[in-house]
């Protein structure tokens, strides 16, 4: 980096004093500060130099005329002024008084030496030059006119014939002369000398600022554009390259544009027409294309933060004002991800509430219920003696009584199911049984009810589906409680259907309903603990809507899996998928834990989608449960 003039050598001792006698109110800004120095460094060096020669010019020429004392008087005046400016700091005010002073010290000596002819009168050229180095128009005019008003007094001087008679051949104005020549050689000397260093001065502040803002600009990690009226990208930093992954100028013109997600486009132009022509600071998010860092992988999007707002200049649009636009640019993926994590977490939160308050309110009645009748009829019985209750219908109070018994142990025993499943604490114990006679004693224990509502119970059994190996209990409840729901959920004269056949090495297991059918929306939260098509305590069927959901925890503890396929007013259809042989596809009971846990993480409360699960409500399921 070029060093200023003055700060090594013989002139640095220099060059300090006159730092030091620059006026504070300066010192922040380097230009001005050097411009200051440049003033009062040749008036004081100048002044004093022709100052301390004046003894020697004495002890030479011998006495000096009037003429010559004036000359040598007018060297203190810069010194003077150099002063005024050390101590006020006024830059415009000093050069001014300058100007004044060497015009009318140029046309005194050039009235006694000849007027506009003398050897002095081109020191006038001087006055506007001098002026020139303030960088201040008003300077420069002043001074201009301050020396075309001395030149035409003096030419108005000499056409009046009004100047005194030049003292030709005096050897004292041919020393006067050489000394005005000196002087003069030494005045521009110290100009061209304060010009230099304001050039260097200058030179140097530039390139410092341009490294400041190219050091900037390529380490700060955001991204600096600037758009024109239409938006396009005149100028972006370097920063670009690591954000989008594309050079910088490709960005240019329409480039940033194309790869702003297609949705977010109207958002980016908006907030720069306004930034453009109303003027406004405007803040806008928007998804921008980021190319893959190596090849082969896919391009994918990231969120950017845009800061905008109008440039000062001001470009003229087509009837109005328009100004071009700066934007600031970052990546916010992570704060966005943060925010939709935020957002997920509040909606589950929302869900798990919903779920606590739809559970109080099924269990309330589900479990209020019976315990109302086994009260109810159980204090008839107490009294009945005063209520002269036949045996008959002792018999019918306490079959009432041992009904709602069973269905609040049913209850409790799916809850008990429920939990164990969901913390993993479920067991299996595999073991071969033939699958047919399976099916046709869960048909059998449901064939009553399904005759008391006039539904056919129908089976349909692939004769290569023989002996299985999977918890025989287990496989009771999931088909037991899928019957169950058929039963439950399919009109007087419908038709239910249990097929079960062989594909490859896992059977294939499905109960076929024409019943009333799942909404599409209720399907997706199929499985949901205590989820119910219809949410009211006051629904047509009971149910705690636990019964979907331990099938699905029992499917999953041997390795299969279960879907649905419903429509409203025509049916519905669940599919059961298990391995032949679970012991063998869950590789054994340490496999078989995995999976427990895996179910317990699925069966959260808050998760979303599945529908229309019912527990057993029948003796007959009870009793399986119990020789289980």
């Amino acid at each position: 980096m070029t060093r200023r003039v003055g700060d090594v050598g013989v002139l640095k001792p220099v060059g300090d004093y006159v730092g030091a006698l620059v006026h504070p109110s300066v010192h922040g800004d380097p230009l001005i500060s050097a411009r200051h120095r440049a003033f009062i460094a040749p008036r004081l060096v100048g002044s004093l130099v022709a100052l301390s020669a004046f003894p020697a010019y004495i002890a030479l020429r011998g006495a000096p005329s009037a003429l010559e004392v004036v000359v040598f008087g007018w060297l203190i005046v810069p010194i003077l002024i150099a002063y005024y400016l050390s101590r006020t700091g006024r830059y415009e005010s000093a050069h001014t008084m300058s100007s004044l002073a060497l015009a009318g010290l140029v046309t005194t000596v050039a009235v006694k030496t000849g007027g506009i002819g003398s050897f002095a009168a081109i020191w006038l050229v001087v006055v506007p030059l001098e002026a020139a180095l303030s960088a201040s128009r008003r300077v420069v005019t002043i001074a201009s006119l301050v020396a075309l008003g001395a030149a035409g007094l003096l030419v108005a001087a000499g056409t009046l014939d009004l100047l005194p008679t030049p003292l030709a051949g005096d050897q004292r104005t041919g020393a006067l002369a050489a000394l005005g020549i000196i002087s003069a050689a030494l005045y521009a000397t110290g100009l061209a000398l304060g010009a230099e260093s304001l050039t260097r001065t200058s030179n140097w502040l530039l390139g410092a600022e341009e490294d400041r803002y190219r050091l900037l600009a390529c380490n700060m990690t955001d991204v600096i554009t600037r758009h024109g009226l239409n938006g396009a990208v005149l100028f972006v930093s370097p920063a670009a390259e690591r954000l989008f992954g594309a050079r910088a100028r490709e960005l240019h013109g329409h480039g940033l544009f194309d790869r702003v997600h297609i949705s977010d486009r109207p958002a980016y132009l908006s907030a720069l027409s306004d930034a453009a022509s109303n003027g406004e600071t405007r803040s806008v998010e928007f998804r921008v294309r980021r190319d893959a860092e190596t090849p082969g992988e896919p391009a994918r999007f990231i969120w950017i933060e845009m800061r905008c707002r109008p440039l000062d200049a001001v470009v003229t649009g087509a009837g109005h004002e328009q100004h071009e636009v700066v934007a600031v640019m970052r990546e916010v993926t992570e704060r966005k991800e943060q925010e939709r994590a935020l957002d997920n977490a509040r909606t589950e939160a929302e869900r798990a509430n919903s779920a606590k308050s739809r559970f109080l309110a099924t269990m309330s009645h589900e479990l209020r219920t019976p315990l109302n009748a086994i009260i109810g009829f159980s204090d008839m019985l107490v009294n009945e003696t005063a209520l002269n209750l036949t045996a008959e219908r002792r018999r019918e109070y306490a079959q009432l009584i041992n009904d709602s018994g069973n269905h609040l142990l049913a209850v409790v025993n799916d809850l008990l199911d429920m939990s164990k499943l969901e913390t993993g604490e479920f067991e299996i114990h595999p073991e071969p049984f033939a699958l047919a006679p399976v099916i046709a004693s869960c048909r059998d224990l449901l064939a009553l009810k399904a005759a008391e509502l006039d539904v056919t119970l129908a089976t349909v059994i692939d004769p290569a589906v023989g002996e299985i190996v999977a918890d025989k209990r287990a496989l009771k409840q999931i088909l037991l409680n899928l019957l169950s729901n058929a039963v439950k959920f399919t009109d007087r004269g419908g038709r239910i259907t249990v097929r079960a056949v062989a594909d490859g090495g896992r059977l294939v297991l499905s109960v076929e309903d024409t019943g009333i059918g799942i909404c599409e929306e209720d399907l997706k939260r199929c499985g949901n603990p205590f989820f119910q098509s219809r949410d009211s305590y006051d629904r047509p069927h009971a149910g705690t809507g636990l019964g979907l959901s331990i099938v699905k925890g029992l499917i999953g503890l041997h390795g299969g899996d279960m879907t649905m396929r419903s429509r409203v007013g025509t049916g519905t259809t669940v599919t059961v998928r298990l391995p032949l042989d679970c012991e063998a596809g869950r590789g054994g009971a340490a496999a078989r834990s995995a999976q427990a846990a895996e179910t317990s993480t699925v069966r959260r409360l808050p998760v979303q989608g599945q529908t229309n699960d019912t527990n057993e409500t029948n003796e007959a399921t009870v009793a399986v449960k119990k020789r289980a």
